[in-house]
């Protein structure tokens, strides 16, 4: 019997002993593995720079979990160079051959769900149903864009005719190479989840992964090489932003780029897409300031879990997380109360312990930013509610280890409240008004996700017909803002959250990475 499936949507798994045994299992074998030094793969061939840099866990900075090659401009130009070799060859393979392929990474990944879990437990410091939750979606994010390019027939359709003797089809075709940058909150998921659409489609990639989470990165790269996908089509990088990142941009034999991150490196790569003599597709995910409403009809104890679970987990590092919270002045003391409570009862450590739910931030400077949040809340007059605090005692020392943060009492303008922080910081707004819990919910550049919770239907109509939101949820105990899954929720944003309005995990994502080409036959 295969065992449960793991979703963000997953509240808990106390009473899942076998998925606890085997990550334990899988925690200690993780050990035997540190420290260990990787290859680039280019062309099938590994690959070695001069110099290395390590992946160190945030949980623990003195563990080395391998070490990864400095790649600069000249190794990216050879892997966009096999890139372009192989992209003949794999294109005009039939695409149920393509399907079956990939379909054999998602197997591929599966098959590792245990060990590749406790391995991002350490290199990215989530939680073990995090962990358990982005392998799966990984491998469900490549099975679903196989299952779009079957279902359409490989994006061949048949279209009308003006003559007897005339046919006519649409048919959408590959671009080419196709750059694929991943971020470090989602290591594998918003690695495979790409580079799945792309191969799935006849394109062939070069991947860079974060610099913090290069080892999930490798184990994508060998997922794809276990199922047999050719020399070339997939090639993996690892190096700074500045040499090896900056090559993917510049270079002219990248047709295509998906990037997930920051929005300055976002419209970086816009501005830059604007200056080139032919504009190339981008699929662009900048990050949210996500509001959750929570109006006077709500249940309150179902919106003080959705927001907490949606503004903590993942220590507040993802780009849904619940970051601003607009609640009705009706019932603000008892959802407060509430949130508090609950906010003060989870359990902060090391990520990979079955009771821990708020592991450590990716970084010294994501902890500064965290510090510098909480120290500008109190110098402006806002209260911090709870949290507010680095971690530093006993087995915190060697981590980056901080308190999940509620801040009252700042005005609704404030920076705090349109800033993406991208830490574990949460802000209370009062309202009085539907109508006024959208209009500051709407202030914002960004529109990523947003949430309600309200008992009164029409309320919920309003607030998805006029929210500016690409990902949008109604009293979600599971995440208030969080929690899309493939197949089941379309992820991505409007606004300066994303450049296609197209959603990750969504019915018109994989087409992205194709181009439409009209055929016209007389016969």
């Amino acid at each position: 019997m295969p065992p449960t499936k793991i979703t963000y949507a997953t509240m808990t798994a106390d009473r899942m002993e076998d998925l606890h045994r085997e990550l334990d299992r899988a925690i200690e074998q993780a050990k035997t593995t540190f420290g260990k030094s990787y290859p680039l793969m280019i062309g099938g061939k590994e690959v070695r720079a001069s110099a290395e840099f390590d992946d160190t866990s945030p949980i623990d900075t003195r563990i080395v979990l391998g070490r990864f090659q400095q790649g600069g401009r000249e190794h990216v130009r050879r892997a966009i160079a096999a890139a372009k070799a192989a992209f003949p060859e794999w294109s005009a393979r039939p695409w149920r051959e393509r399907v079956r392929l990939l379909k054999r990474v998602a197997d591929a990944v599966r098959a590792r769900r245990w060990e590749l879990s406790a391995l991002m437990g350490y290199e990215a410091g989530k939680n073990r149903l995090e962990c358990v939750g982005d392998v799966e979606e990984s491998a469900d994010l490549i099975e679903y864009y196989c299952d779009q390019v079957a279902q359409h027939d490989g994006f061949n359709m048949k279209l009308g005719a003006l003559g007897p003797n005339e046919e006519n089809a649409s048919v959408l075709r590959p671009y080419g190479v196709w750059a694929v940058i991943s971020p470090f909150n989602f290591p594998l998921a918003l690695a495979a989840g790409p580079s799945g659409g792309a191969l799935v489609a006849g394109n062939t990639v070069v991947f860079k992964p974060a610099s913090a989470t290069p080892l999930l990165g490798y184990a994508l790269h060998e997922a794809v090489a276990a199922a047999g996908v050719p020399d070339g089509v997939f090639n993996f990088i690892t190096g700074g932003g500045g040499t090896a990142g900056q090559e993917l941009v510049d270079n002219l034999d990248v047709d295509a780029v998906v990037f997930t991150g920051s929005k300055d490196v976002g419209m970086h790569l816009i501005r830059d897409n604007a200056m080139r003599v032919v504009p190339r597709p981008l699929i662009i995910e900048m990050g949210g300031k996500n509001p959750a409403l929570v109006m006077e009809s709500a249940d309150l104890d179902k919106a003080s879990d959705g927001v907490m679970r949606s503004a903590f987990g993942a220590q507040g590092q993802k780009c849904s997380a619940c970051s601003r919270v607009y609640v009705s002045r009706h019932v603000r003391d008892d959802f407060v109360r509430l949130l508090v409570e609950k906010t003060k009862k989870i359990t902060i450590g090391n990520p990979l312990n079955r009771d821990v739910y708020l592991g450590p931030l990716i970084s010294e400077d994501a902890v500064k930013t965290y510090e510098r949040a909480s120290a500008q809340a109190a110098k402006d007059g806002g209260k911090i509610l709870t949290g507010g605090r680095r971690l530093t005692d006993g087995g915190f020392a060697h981590g980056h280890f901080v308190e999940p943060t509620i801040i009252d009492g700042l005005p609704v303008d404030h920076p705090l409240f349109s800033e993406e922080l991208f830490v574990p910081i949460t802000l209370i707004g009062d309202v009085t008004t539907l109508d006024e819990a959208i209009e500051l919910a709407n202030r914002t550049e960004y529109g990523l996700t947003a949430g309600i919770f309200s008992e009164d239907d029409r309320e919920i109509e309003q607030f998805f017909e006029r929210i500016q939101a690409g990902v949008t949820y109604a009293n979600r105990r599971a995440g208030a803002t969080t929690g899309a899954w493939p197949g089941i929720n379309s992820f991505g944003g409007w606004k300066a959250s994303g450049s296609t309005g197209r959603g990750t995990g969504g019915p018109y994502y994989v087409q992205q990475f194709m181009r439409e080409q009209s055929r016209v036959r007389i016969r």
